[in-house]
């Protein structure tokens, strides 16, 4: 059976490319867009609940727009739901994308002036000229520079970013600085280090790295994956993750995680992934 995470049908419509291969009252091409908001859920039916979020600057291909929802797969890592369409927009290729933990997009080139949208960690933009401090951004408005990298300037560590991510609230299916989950946490970690990563832990399980002996031992940027959860190691006896205990994100002794995970009927880690090689 296909994952519908991953499958671009409803029924109604389906990509093209799925001819043959899944049921649907219309084959098409779909469209392509860009969130322009700094968040947009995606979600499992229009208005329903959320699987994962895309962030400003995400590409997106369109198969349906109905009821004020557009039915998209997202082009980051494939995962397919509904987006409220006032979420998207056309909008040029990203040059930049805002790398600390959040900023704003000011009406001047001038921090006094109004601040007229706020960002958060991983959002993309356009920038269309260059002033003294300040981007001008194809949006509209202006983000000071150093709130803003190139868009092929990436992160070297995945745990660098991590960290910069201690102390978010806990938000199921979250993917940014205001709200993450587990996996959420682990995507915009490797993300950011121009690493490509799905966006479920089973997914990223199945994915990520290579497979670890249970005795092997761990190292910063390995991941432990239990039954619907995972962590990342920070070194060979500390974790941090985004967790429903705690309700963010968090460091904590691996002995301490495994045992509280145990206690409550999770089991222990069920694979250990080598996510770097070694220098």
């Amino acid at each position: 059976m296909s994952d519908r995470r991953l499958t671009p049908c409803n029924g109604r419509v389906a990509a093209n490319s799925l001819k043959g291969l899944a049921a649907a009252d219309a084959f098409v091409d779909g469209w392509p867009l860009r969130v322009i908001a700094p968040i947009a859920d995606l979600c499992r039916s229009p208005g329903g609940a959320r699987d994962r979020q895309l962030l400003m600057g995400d590409a997106v291909t369109v198969y349906e727009e109905r009821d004020s929802h557009s039915f998209v797969q997202a082009e980051k890592d494939g995962y397919v739901g509904y987006v409220d369409s006032a979420a998207l927009g056309e909008r040029p290729a990203p040059t930049h994308w805002v790398a600390v933990p959040g900023g704003h997009v000011y009406a001047r080139a001038d921090m006094k002036s109004p601040d007229i949208a706020a960002l958060v960690f991983g959002n993309a933009v356009t920038c269309v000229a260059h002033v003294p401090r300040f981007h001008e951004t194809a949006m509209g408005g202006y983000i000071p520079k150093p709130q803003l990298w190139p868009i092929d300037k990436r992160f070297a560590d995945p745990v660098t970013v991590a960290q910069m991510h201690f102390g978010v609230p806990y938000l199921w299916g979250g993917n940014s600085m205001h709200g993450i989950d587990c996996s959420g946490l682990v995507q915009a970690s490797l993300l950011a280090c121009g690493i490509a990563c799905p966006g479920d832990s089973d997914m990223q399980e199945a994915a990520l790295g290579v497979a670890l002996g249970d005795n092997s031992a761990l190292r910063r940027g390995d991941l432990l994956f239990w039954n619907g959860h995972e962590a990342m190691m920070v070194d060979h006896e500390t974790v941090i993750h985004a967790n429903a205990h705690h309700m963010a994100v968090t460091y904590e002794s691996l002995d301490a995680a495994t045992r509280r995970i145990k206690a409550v009927g999770d089991g222990l880690p069920r694979a250990r992934r080598l996510l770097q090689k070694a220098d």
